[in-house]
Formats: structure tokens, C-alpha cells, sequence
């Protein structure tokens, strides 16, 4: 007895059923045909399938490695304005911004673009500007991390701050503090004399309400006071 029809290699992965016709032809066996029903029934199982492996292997727990070496707890801890705070246990991905933010509650640091394009988020890091929204917060472990407030003071003001009062140098003050830790930096590194030299400097901060000509007359007072070296 004739076996009945078969399913192609593709037709069995798929689990579609066959339908046997009744008509027969002179030299072929019955007709094989998949009813539209069955074969999307069997579509979307193999989209399952295929879409719930990179599932289930994500959420499979990896076999530990051995290394023969006791993991090391993560006790790294960061100095802000000269005080230390531990970053154990910190989520990798946190910015060194969201942690001066959310974290310490020191929020003179602004978010502005949160893409590294305003400069509202400038603060220090070792003495150096750093846009803190692109820097992850497990990056300035062992470092020294200076913000706005670690600057100065009412009553106490670092001289570029008392400048910028002194010349009006902001409107709304939402990028004013940016600003200044920019403008704090720029005073030690080698920037040239004139006020082209000091706009090129201070390209990464952007002021909207447009006070950049006050600004740059600031920064170029505490310049001139300090003789072009620099004040901390």
C-alpha cells in the first residue's frame, strides 16, 4: 500500500498539517495542500520559538568561572568638595552627574542637554573640566571632584563668581554655574590673551539668553588679575 503524502523539510518545522485531496491525476499520487489556518498556526510558533530563545538564554544564570581568585568588593569612594563619599554598590551606569544630583542633593550642577553639548554640567575632576552627564560616576573613583558649591560662598565668593555678579554675566543663571567652573578651568590652561582666545575657550558652554559678552568681560577681569596664571 502507497504511503500517503509526505511534508516537506520546511512544512514539518513549521507543524503544518496536510490536506488530502480526493482528486487524483493519471501518474501522481493524491494532491497535498495546507490550509491558509494551518499554516499561519505554524508561522507564529516558529516566531515564537525563534523569538523566546534570546530570551530564555538571557535569563539563564551563567556557571560561575574558576579563577581561583575571591572576588573584590567594590569599595571604591570618590572625594566632592573634599569630602568623601563611597561608591559601593553604585549601579555602573550612573553619570557622575545623576549622582551629584540625585545622590549628594548638590544640584548647582545643571542638566542641560544631557549630551555633553550645553555645558551646563561642567565641574572639575582633578582640576580639570569635565562634562559630568558623559562621565559615569565609577570613573572618578580615587579622584577629586569639585562643583559649584565647593567653588565658594556667599560671603565668600572665588573671584571668577564675584566677576560675574560684577559684570551681570548671566540672565536666567541656568548655565551660569557651568560657566564658571568652565571659566575657573580655562584661567590655568593655555589659552591666548585676547577675548577671540577666551570665546574659542569657552565654546563648550552655551548661554541661551545670549550674555556671552559680559561673560567674556568677567573672565578676562579675573585674568587680567591674576596675570594670566591662574587661580584656584
Amino acid at each position: 500500500m502507497a504511503d500517503g503524502p509526505k511534508l516537506r523539510d520546511d512544512q514539518h518545522l513549521l507543524g503544518l498539517e496536510p490536506l488530502t485531496d480526493t482528486a487524483q491525476t493519471e501518474d501522481k499520487g493524491p494532491k497535498t495542500r495546507v490550509s491558509r489556518r494551518s499554516f499561519l498556526s505554524g508561522l507564529g510558533a516558529a516566531g515564537l520559538v525563534v523569538s523566546a530563545s534570546p530570551l530564555t538564554m538571557a535569563a539563564g544564570t551563567e556557571a560561575p568561572v574558576e579563577t581561583g581568585v575571591a572576588p573584590v568588593a567594590n569599595t571604591a569612594s570618590v572625594m566632592v568638595n573634599g569630602k568623601s563619599y563611597d561608591l559601593t554598590g553604585l549601579e555602573p551606569r550612573v553619570t557622575l552627574l545623576d549622582l551629584l544630583r540625585e545622590r549628594l542633593y548638590l544640584t548647582g550642577t545643571k542638566k542641560g542637554c544631557d549630551h555633553g553639548q550645553c555645558g551646563a554640567c561642567t565641574v572639575h575632576v582633578n582640576g580639570r573640566r569635565v562634562n559630568s552627564c558623559l562621565t559615569l560616576a565609577l570613573m572618578v573613583a580615587g579622584k577629586e571632584v569639585t562643583t559649584i558649591e565647593g567653588l565658594g560662598q556667599p560671603g565668600n565668593l572665588h573671584p571668577m563668581q564675584a566677576a560675574f555678579v560684577e559684570h551681570d554675566g548671566y540672565q536666567c543663571g541656568y548655565c551660569t554655574s557651568g560657566q564658571i567652573m568652565s571659566a575657573v578651568a580655562l584661567l590655568k590652561e593655555p589659552i591666548g590673551p585676547t577675548d577671540e582666545d577666551v570665546k574659542h575657550g569657552m565654546a563648550g558652554n552655551i548661554c541661551r539668553c545670549g550674555a556671552y559678552p559680559n561673560i567674556v568681560a568677567a573672565v578676562q577681569q579675573v585674568r587680567g588679575h591674576a596675570g594670566n596664571t591662574g587661580v584656584a
